[in-house]
């Protein structure tokens, strides 16, 4: 920022003034003063406004602003901190403050504040609730590394709570924090001296006054008195402030019209709205700011409310800023000393003139909804490094904190800052101290405040005084999200319950509960539903609303009933207040119900008439679920046997209890009966939720609870004759006879029956047989998981976090899985995909219960397929019996008496007699399952009862007696045994049959056991094993008996068939014959590489040179994918394509720093050995015909045109660029390679020059050239003619090759590779075409084969089938595409190739040899000879001569930069023996370039170590080079090469035709000669002194290191701050993988230029590190991030596991993350092999939401 405009001399008139400026002096005169308030007053008033806000720079760049801050930040420190404080510390400030740290005791609380994205960690073991956490620091050195821990991100504004007794369990302090034994709880003021103290007092109530006055004054013009300025100049600030209504795009756009900025001032200011709160985006006179203003709020009130701004003198703006300095210097101060802290906290907290609520601090609390974002921040902070951090004054502000709760809440409500901003978000500072809370709900009433005040914000409310959400604007919906952080409060007052009661406590509390009731009556019975009929429902009513609601309270309530569970007086109040509260709910039912009454089986009983499918019915009843759990805990505490006159259960009326949850289960069955239809979607989500996890355990579960305590306190029969009738099929089991209802009945309503009968079968088992809840049945919570975990494995195993999404949580977050888990379960580690899976133990199978109670149908008939599996395999019966029950509670005892008693026997009877005789769709096997269920269950229960009964005892259960008697008067049915012993052998029943045998053994046994009860002996005991086991045998001996027959007749079936097949073969021997012979024939042309065949590996393998071994001639036949036709491969031939995928790379690159060439002169002819940038080709070995290519390409096209009329979206090809998908298997493609013929074999009697006549001949031809070329361009020759090799003719244009299909094709791969490689558009004419191709073959033989080294893979034989075929058509396709470019062209690149190794006067600027990758150059001269060879009609000479010389040129320019780049650094111990010839040569050598080159080179004196140099440094050359000439000259490699290991020197020499001593290619006079050249170039001495030469061999690149631990990432990212926006913690901080470099992703202040588009950091920086892909770890999601240019991106699983082998993306879950090294291994080898395009290809495909997102915005 510049100063104002008006003077630019003042700010050197300013200096002048501020060197002069003392502050000691300054602080001397104050010290004096009479009146010290008005002196500092008098000094701010002068030098703040002309210290800050000076006015906007007029569009200055970012660093002028940074001077300025600069500038401003020193004027603030020397001009007005520093003279207060030498006022109050009366000496030299550093050494003042140095002594005061010295002599404090520091408090053992730690209070780091989070940073946004810091790591916390809370312990599972320890913690008091989930708020507790502790920072990185603290955690390390602390007793809770070793228990089980949560990690998360903090949002920010927590802070540690290590040293806080109250909030761990054990171990609250960590080694740094654990208090001395001399830490004093005394006053910690009086350690400081009296006059400290003193001034101390007077300066912090002066400035924090000075703050609050500023920060909450609201006008604009005028200051508070004692500030006004000196001269008051018109200069005013346009200041716009930030709310959460409007968008970043609106506020750009609006700010882009209003102050005249430019996109990317718009975009910063908006930022800085958004970080700060305001920004000032004008600056100038007042009409100059109000005219912007007009133009912001016109722009942005149309849709909703206007942006805020306000015109403020500078003045004021000047003083707010120097507010904020001030507030954050006194949180500076206060740290040196915990005696200043108090005084602070004094200060704040002291009642002002005015009385309540006038402290300091409570005028900022009251304020807090009007400041802006900054300014609350750094107030906020400063609170918490004050009041919180002392004991003392932190309950005094929790008091004033409780006092104004309702004021701040309805601020909060008001406001539309998030809560983080807000001064309520203390409330978790505070609420969960158990202490402060306690305190807080005696003496503050805190409980019930807070439930009323969130009732009084939810205002709507039906005729019945229920909520009512239905009709709620977009505002009131914001109001209720807001609303509902009242909830989180009151679960942090409720989260740790007391272990010791007060009086006062009980009263207060029960005071609460009083309103929580009210709360809950506001609930119950609200959103009611009636079924339609005849038409759907017209509009879905709203329920999302009154869920969430629930959702919410479900903790609440959990933890009410846990406070009750506490205290025995509590509890009964509370029972008493909760039944209360349900009859004045009940007195509001309608009154003019009809009763009726009911007959069944001989019991009656009276009811009224009332149809769920007819009537009002309601699925939120809050108050009987209350009840129902206080119910469970009378039972579970035994209050209700100790205490029965103090309970009212005289007056409860049971079928009262049960009607409201009874209509909410049949409401459940009806809708699963398919007859609420028309109800619409809202009724099944709201059924859904009222059955899941998040729900249950207050909705679902409560309703069978309180269902069981109805059925205890009534007669069993008139419980199910209510339940019938109110499942309304008490027509169906009462008529005369069942059967009369199908003849009128039409087939909806029996369906529709039959379910309902099945559901309310189902309810009954529910109601007898849930008793794992404590207090129901005689069982622990720990049962309880257990049972959860044991029904959820039997479905499937499952992993860790599925198991703890299907578990409720309690308030702590807490499943109680692991204490549960390891007993039942074995756990299976993942491999690199998948996850860890836990597998139920066999031996917990019998504890399966088909009808558990949570199971949804789908689970249900999952796990019973499962269970019956299992118990084919392990050869048992089928029968799924039911488990053993637990015993009942005594309350809840007279359960057992539903399943004898005669209504249900009747039932049975009825649905057993419909399965004997089964005519018409009466009944359903359902049905009939659930009937042997119950039967089951019953014989259990009275086996139960007889094992436990001591003898002589009546047993009062006596079901097996009543099966055997027959049926009652109306159906003259036989006894229920009787109707079971017909069904044993039903041929219709076969699936039941072994469910009914261990029915009726399980009656056998208990006869036995009631006739032995007389006389126990033993022999009785075997008697009826004895009766078991025959029973047993006959079943085991009849199945063997059918398995053994099953089995013969299956030998049967498959001899026939076989025979049948020999026939067939018989008849048809001919074709047969015919067809092998082929398909040997295919085969065998399908594995050129496959190992080599008999009659050439006599002969040693050559693969170039003249005594090259051509393989025999035999034609390559290949099927197209998409017509089918099979074709041969031939030059002259319909052309034939393969799909491949061009891509430029950097995976090989060892300078990332390169800036990428200019792609329009960038001259590719020479790759430098760091291979900065290459061009890949991969493809998916998929062949087409060309036409049937362009023609499914142009459909592709066409569909693509057709698609962005319709769409406008991405796809995950972009067909613009030439990309296609395979059509076989969908593979990303962007180009076709044509499939050429192998080469010939080398004619074997032409002779083969030495080195010098060919150097001699070719340097004939390269003249004879040059004279051409000259003639060409000049039209005349010069000087003589060139002597001409014979039969070299330069003039001569040899025919062509290739058909024009295929020469056609050659074109575009070409072009392709050209387009992507150089990234320019298509230009046939350019030179660099044919250099491309060769790059883009030679690198990516030379990523192979790193691969194959990398990965210690054989050289040959080992490589998958695409990419074989893919290296193969490259190959010979690059010798081949020098056809389609001019051939003057390619000659003059050999002339330039071949001039770097032999120089040529006519060539200028040709290389040194050092800046040279020899691979490159290897491939290239070979692939370019080939158009000078063409131009060679003597038939002389072959091309396999050229090759073979160029070899061995290259391999001697290679060992010479070897040489000259060896470091030998590390000496080994010299050997003694004379070297080998090798080592001599090596040396010679050595030394030859060192009296080249001199003194650059150090002298080495073991020739053994430059020797293993030169080996392990070529090696990779000549790897590459085999690989290139078996594909260029279709040679089987040599045995060798085909299996790995290292050590294959001489079988590759061999294979290469080079002496396995490399070194006697040197020993050749000529090569001296051309060797010292190449050291005479002075780039070699040029790139030696400069330093940083590549070394060979090249190391390869790998992925950056990752630490093991994730939250040292976490830790990292933390502080890790945007680059852009000074020192701004960054959102969605990014670690590049590839280069280790930290990103600000996915924000607009990162956001930079490219191609005139923004995209985010990642985008730009793939351009620079990866040439447009990159992967990245976004480390607060744990997320890897694939990206492949602007449009291409997926999401792939992070390296990183918990325990459980399980990926936590976006850290949800919080369990520690270990690096799994072999998933990272397998990032790493995707990115070698070039494999992320394909990846995201993939990924995009599979899933079309990837598609849609913006990418390059990462």
């Amino acid at each position: 920022m510049a100063a104002a405009h008006s003077d630019r001399d003042q700010p050197s008139a300013l200096c002048s003034e501020f060197l002069s400026f003392s502050a000691k002096d300054t602080a001397s005169r104050w010290l004096v003063a009479a009146d010290l308030q008005q002196e500092v007053y008098c000094h701010l008033a002068m030098y703040v406004p002309r210290i800050l806000c000076l006015g906007l720079s007029g569009g200055g760049s970012s660093r002028e602003e940074q001077r300025e801050e600069q500038r401003e930040e020193l004027a603030c420190q020397l001009l007005l901190l520093a003279p207060l404080e030498w006022l109050l510390l009366g000496e030299e400030p550093a050494a003042g403050l140095a002594l005061l740290q010295e002599n404090n005791q520091p408090s053992p609380l730690c209070g780091h504040v989070f940073k946004v994205g810091e790591p916390t960690y809370s312990c599972r073991e320890c913690a008091a609730d989930p708020t507790c956490v502790l920072c990185m620091q603290c955690f390390l050195g602390s007793v809770h590394k070793e228990h089980r821990y949560r990690m998360t991100t903090s949002g920010g504004g927590g802070f540690c709570d290590c040293g806080d007794a109250e909030a761990w369990k054990k171990g609250p302090y960590c080694h740094k924090h654990t208090p001395t034994a001399t830490y004093a709880q005394e006053d910690p003021v009086a350690q400081l001296p009296a006059d400290l103290v003193a001034r101390g007092y007077s300066i912090f109530s002066i400035i924090l006054k000075y703050a609050v006055d500023m920060l909450t004054w609201e006008q604009e013009e005028q200051l508070p008195s004692g500030l006004e300025p000196l001269d008051r100049g018109d200069t005013y600030y346009c200041m716009l402030f930030n709310d959460e209504v409007h968008t970043y795009e609106q506020v750009i756009y609006t700010l882009q019209k209003a102050v005249n900025c430019s996109q990317k001032e718009a975009v910063s200011f908006a930022t800085t709205v958004d970080r700060d709160g305001r920004k000032s985006v004008r600056y100038g006179d007042l009409q100059f700011c109000e005219q912007a203003k007009s133009v912001i709020v016109r722009n942005t009130s149309r849709q909703s409310k206007p942006l805020r701004v306000h015109v403020m003198h500078s003045s004021v703006v000047a003083h707010q800023c120097f507010a904020l300095k001030a507030l954050s210097w006194l949180g500076q101060i206060i740290q040196y000393s915990d005696g200043l802290r108090r005084i602070f906290c004094q200060v704040g907290l002291q009642r002002g003139p005015d009385g309540e609520n006038s402290s300091l601090v409570d005028q900022l609390m009251l304020n807090d909804s009007k400041m802006w974002k900054g300014a609350r921040n750094i107030y906020h902070q400063l609170l918490m490094n004050s009041l919180l951090m002392d004991l003392k004054y932190k309950k005094i502000f929790a008091i004033q904190f409780a006092k104004n709760y309702e004021r701040l809440q309805c601020d909060y409500v008001r406001d539309d800052h998030d809560r983080e901003f807000s001064i309520t978000d203390l409330s978790v500072q505070i609420f969960t101290v158990p202490s402060l809370a306690r305190m807080l709900m005696v003496e503050e009433n805190l409980m019930t405040t807070i439930i009323r005040t969130f009732v009084d914000h939810l205002r709507h409310r039906d005729l019945q005084g229920r909520f009512q959400f239905d009709r709620y604007t977009a505002q009131q919906a914001f109001k209720f999200g807001r609303v509902q952080s009242l909830i989180g409060d009151l679960k942090y007052v409720l989260i740790s319950r007391p272990s010791d009661w007060t009086d006062q406590l009980r009263l207060k509390f029960l005071e609460g509960l009083d309103a929580f009731l009210e709360l809950l009556k506001c609930m119950q019975g609200m959103d009611p539903v009636v079924r339609q009929v005849g038409q759907h429902i017209e509009m879905e009513p709203e329920w999302e609303a009154a869920f969430t609601l629930q959702m919410k309270l479900t903790p609440i309530i959990s933890m009410i009933q846990e406070w009750c569970s506490t205290d025995e007086h509590v509890l009964i109040e509370a029972y008493k207040k909760c039944l209360s509260a349900l009859s004045h709910c009940h007195s509001g039912l309608p009154d003019g119900e009809q009763p009726i009454s009911l007959s069944l089986a001989g019991h009656c009983v009276d009811t009224f008439r009332y149809q769920v499918s007819q009537d009002k019915v309601s699925i939120h009843l809050p108050v009987c679920r209350l009840l129902a759990g206080l119910h469970v805990l009378l039972s579970r505490t035994e209050v209700a046997s100790r205490f029965p006159e103090q309970l009212p259960l005289g007056e409860l009326s049971p079928p009262l209890l049960i009607e409201l949850p009874l209509r909410c289960l049949v409401l459940c069955a009806q809708v699963h009966a398919g007859m609420w239809r028309r109800n619409g979607f809202s009724l099944i989500n709201q059924i859904y939720y009222y059955h899941n996890v998040k729900c249950r355990v207050e909705m679902f579960d409560k309703d069978i609870i309180m269902l069981q305590a109805g059925a205890s306190m009534m007669d069993p029969n008139h419980f199910l004759m209510i339940v019938l009738s109110r499942f309304e099929l008490f027509h169906i089991f009462s008529s005369a006879d069942c059967r009369k209802r199908y003849r009128e009945a039409n087939k909806d309503v029996v369906q529709q029956n039959n379910t309902l009968i099945e559901e309310m079968l189902h309810l009954i088992i529910m109601v007898v047989g849930e008793r794992y809840v404590s207090g129901v049945g005689q069982v622990e919570p720990f049962d309880e998981v257990r049972r959860e975990i044991i029904h959820q494995l039997s479905i499937r195993p499952m992993a860790h976090s599925e198991l703890v999404k299907a578990l409720p949580e309690n308030g702590n977050k807490e499943t109680g899985l692991e204490r549960v888990i390891d007993s039942v379960a074995s756990f299976k580690k993942p491999g690199v995909t998948g996850r860890g899976l836990y597998e139920l133990r066999p031996e917990w199978n019998k504890h399966f219960n088909l009808y558990f109670h949570h199971y949804s149908r789908a689970d249900q008939s999952k796990a019973e397929e499962a269970q019956r599996k299992l118990r084919r395999q392990n050869r048992e019966d089928t029968a799924l019996p039911p488990p053993l029950p637990p015993p009942l509670c005594p309350l809840f005892g007279s359960l057992v008496n539903l399943l004898q008693c005669d209504v249900l026997l009747a039932v049975e009877g009825a649905v057993l007699q419909w399965a004997v005789e089964p005519s018409g769709g009466g009944w359903t096997e359902s049905m009939l399952q659930r009937v042997l269920h119950l039967v089951g269950v019953a014989l259990l229960e009275e086996q139960q009862q007889l094992e436990n009964s001591s003898g002589d005892e009546d047993v009062t259960f006596n079901y097996t007696c009543k099966i055997t008697r027959p049926g009652e008067a109306p159906s003259t049915s036989g006894s229920v045994l009787a109707l079971l012993e017909t069904l044993q052998n039903a041929p219709h029943l076969e699936v039941h049959k072994d469910m009914i045998t261990w029915i009726l053994k399980m009656v056998a046994n208990i006869k036995a056991m009631r006739e032995r009860t007389s006389s126990t002996s033993t022999g009785s005991v075997s008697a009826e094993q004895g009766l078991e086991e025959t029973l047993r045998d006959k079943d085991k001996a009849e199945r063997k008996r059918k398995a053994e027959m099953a089995r013969l007749r299956r030998e049967k079936i498959m001899a026939q068939m076989s025979e049948m097949q020999k026939h067939f073969i018989n008849e048809n021997k001919e074709l047969f014959q015919q067809s092998l012979e082929e398909l040997e024939a295919s085969t065998s042309a399908g594995a050129d590489t496959s190992a080599p065949r008999t009659e050439t590996s006599c002969v040693s393998q050559v693969c170039v040179g003249p005594r090259r071994v051509g393989r025999a001639e035999h034609r390559q036949m290949v099927t197209c994918i998409l017509c089918q036709e099979e074709q041969e491969v031939r030059g002259h031939g319909r052309a034939m394509v393969l799909a491949a995928f061009v891509q430029r790379s950097t995976v090989l690159s060892k300078n990332r720093c390169r800036n990428l060439p200019d792609s329009e002169r960038h001259d590719p002819l020479f790759m430098h050995p760091d291979l900065s940038l290459g061009i890949h080709t991969a493809s998916c070995g998929h062949i087409m015909h060309a036409t049937c290519w362009q023609r499914y390409f142009e459909a592709v096209q066409l569909k693509e045109q057709r698609r962005q009329q319709r769409l406008r979206g991405h796809t995950s090809y972009d067909v613009e660029n030439g990309e296609f998908l395979c059509p076989l298997c969908e593979c990303l493609s962007n180009t076709v390679i044509p499939l050429l013929p192998h080469t010939h074999s080398p004619d074997h009697s032409v002779d083969h020059p030495s080195l010098e006549v060919w150097l001699k001949m070719t340097s004939q031809q390269i003249a004879a050239l040059h004279s051409a070329h000259r003639k060409q361009s000049e039209g005349v020759a010069e000087g003589a003619e060139p002597a001409i090799p014979e039969g070299f003719k330069v003039d001569f244009r040899p025919q062509k090759p290739f058909s024009s299909s295929v020469s056609a094709m050659i074109t575009t791969f070409s072009m392709s590779t050209y387009k992507v490689g150089l990234k320019v558009n298509p230009n046939e004419l350019d030179p660099r075409v044919p250099m491309v191709v060769w790059s883009t073959c030679a690198y990516t033989i030379q990523s192979i084969e790193r691969l194959l080294t990398d990965e210690e893979k054989p050289l040959f034989g080992s490589l998958p089938c695409r990419q074989d075929d893919c290296l193969s058509s490259l190959t010979r396709f690059s010798s081949a595409c020098w056809t389609a470019a001019p051939p003057t062209t390619t000659h003059t690149h050999f002339i330039r190739l071949l001039a770097a190794l032999v120089p040529d006067s006519q060539v200028e600027n040709s290389p040194c040899i050092l800046d040279i990758d020899m691979f490159h150059l290897l491939v290239y001269s070979v692939l370019s000879y080939s158009a000078v060879h063409s131009l060679d009609q003597s038939g002389r000479r072959v091309i396999d001569s050229t090759h073979l010389h160029l070899l061995h040129l290259i391999t001697v320019a290679h060992l010479v930069q070897i040489l000259l780049t060896s470091t030998t650094e590390e000496v080994f111990m010299d050997q003694d023996s004379v070297g080998s010839e090798e080592e001599e040569l090596t040396c010679q050598l050595y030394n030859m370039l060192r009296t080249h080159l001199g003194s650059v080179l150090p002298e080495v004196t073991s020739g053994w170590q430059l020797l293993r140099c030169v080996k392990v440094g070529i090696l990779p050359f000549l790897r590459s080079a085999a690989i290139f000439f078996h594909y260029l000259n279709s040679t089987a490699p040599p045995a060798d090469l085909l299996v790995p290991g290292s050590d294959h020197w001489e079988a590759l020499c061999s294979f290469l035709s080079l002496p396995p001593n490399l070194l006697q290619l040197s020993q050749h006079a000529h090569l001296e000669l051309l060797i010292h050249r190449w050291c005479c170039h002075p780039g070699v001495i040029k790139n030696l002194q400069g330093g940083g030469v590549i070394r060979f061999p090249r190391e390869s690149n790998r992925l950056i290191e990752l630490p093991e631990d994730y939250s040292v990432l976490i830790n990292q990212a933390s502080s890790f701050t945007c680059p852009r926006s000074g020192g701004d913690k960054s959102r969605a901080p990014t670690l590049c993988l590839v280069c280790g470099s930290m990103l600000c992703s996915q924000s607009y202040c990162c956001q930079t230029e490219v191609d005139g588009e923004d995209v985010g950091a990642c985008t730009a920086h793939t351009l620079t590190c990866g040439a447009g892909l990159g992967l990245f770890l976004r480390v607060r999601e744990s997320q890897v991030l694939f990206v492949a240019g602007k449009t291409k991106g997926c999401f792939y699983p992070p390296p990183y596991l918990d325990d459980y082998g399980e990926t936590d993306q976006g850290l949800k879950r919080g369990n520690p993350l270990h690096l799994c090294s072999e998933r990272y291994r397998k990032i790493e080898r995707l990115w070698r092999q070039h494999g992320v395009a394909e990846v995201i290809g993939h990924a995009q495909e599979a899933n079309q939401t990837l598609v849609a997102i913006d990418w390059q915005h990462l």
